[in-house]
């Protein structure tokens, strides 16, 4: 048990306690001690702690936030072509004053979830089934935001012989002329073209422990070193964090988490980023149509203009 638990159950004790000024006083004096050193701790986080915290199984998942954030959920299912791939989401629902077509890459919070849907790792159907939703918003007028999560697409020999790179290709080639606003975001992993997938959107933006790359720290690793144990050292170097993605203009927000990460309250995180989805909700329908994807070209192509080495990812 580290200093933190300790604390926190110290806490515990005293609140079973018969109630004076005295055991008040204690609480509220342990409570800001152990938020100070939990916010010292964050400070002090590698990309590689972000990597973990990312990843912990706790950490609340697409589907709890569809749950706590839009209200009437209505999920459609299916691409209309092969079957319902469960490592995406997708459906219609209301957040403030906005009906947004809502897609998501989820994992689960336990093993037989993760089994179900496929660890986050979406096949072709999956994205077939999220280009489908896309379309049928743009046909609507509906907004559409994107929840990524995942380690990046399936690549088993069924996904390759329905064409995963294709169903990949095509979404990037539709989202890029949707006229429709688009809102996507990064809530756990971000990895390789499974969440570029999803990602070719007007506003872009990371929860503050999350990670969005090429590929995992592992395969980094096992690339430049031939050796995967060293992932740490690849996390390290590959410029993977929201803060770092942000100075490259990657990103255009870093939505905050509680402290200690969205795992420790995940009610507080959904509020979170409940307030910026409508936010910049508000701010996207309001803005003419033919603008919107115009700002949406432009951002894609700027990343042509990187050409100091300093500037690659």
């Amino acid at each position: 048990m580290n200093e933190i638990e300790k604390l926190q159950e110290m806490i515990e004790q005293l609140k079973k306690l018969n109630p004076s000024t005295q055991v008040e006083e204690e609480i509220k004096r342990l409570t800001k001690f152990v938020k100070n050193l939990k916010k010292q701790i964050v400070d002090d986080y590698t990309p590689w702690d972000k990597v973990q915290i990312a990843r912990k199984i706790d950490r609340p998942r697409a589907k709890f936030y569809i749950e706590n954030i839009f209200d009437d959920f209505i999920e459609l299912h299916g691409d209309r072509t092969f079957k319902d791939d469960r490592a995406i989401i997708g459906g219609i629902a209301k957040i403030g004053d906005h009906v947004v077509t809502v897609i998501a890459q989820n994992k689960g919070n336990n093993a037989k979830d993760n089994i179900a849907s496929n660890f986050g790792m979406p096949h072709p159907e999956g994205y077939r089934k999220a280009l489908r939703l896309m379309k049928q918003a743009e046909k609507f007028g509906r907004p559409i935001i994107c929840l990524i999560d995942t380690p990046g697409a399936y690549c088993g020999i069924g996904a390759e012989e329905r064409n995963q790179g294709e169903a990949i290709a095509r979404n990037l080639l539709e989202m890029s002329r949707l006229r429709t606003p688009i809102i996507s975001g990064i809530i756990g992993e971000g990895g390789s073209g499974g969440a570029l997938a999803l990602a070719v959107a007007d506003v872009v933006f990371m929860q503050e422990n999350t990670t969005y790359s090429i590929l995992s720290p592992e395969g980094f690793a096992s690339i430049l070193w031939k050796d995967g144990s060293l992932a740490e050292n690849a996390a390290n170097m590959m410029k993977i964090t929201a803060s770092e993605l942000l100075k490259f203009n990657i990103i255009e927000d870093i939505v905050p988490e509680p402290i200690g990460g969205a795992h420790d309250n995940p009610e507080q995180a959904s509020l979170f980023l409940k307030e910026y989805l409508i936010d910049k909700l508000n701010i996207l329908v309001s803005q003419p149509i033919d603008e919107v994807v115009e700002k949406r070209y432009i951002r894609f192509r700027k990343f042509e203009d990187y050409q100091d080495e300093d500037d690659v990812l």
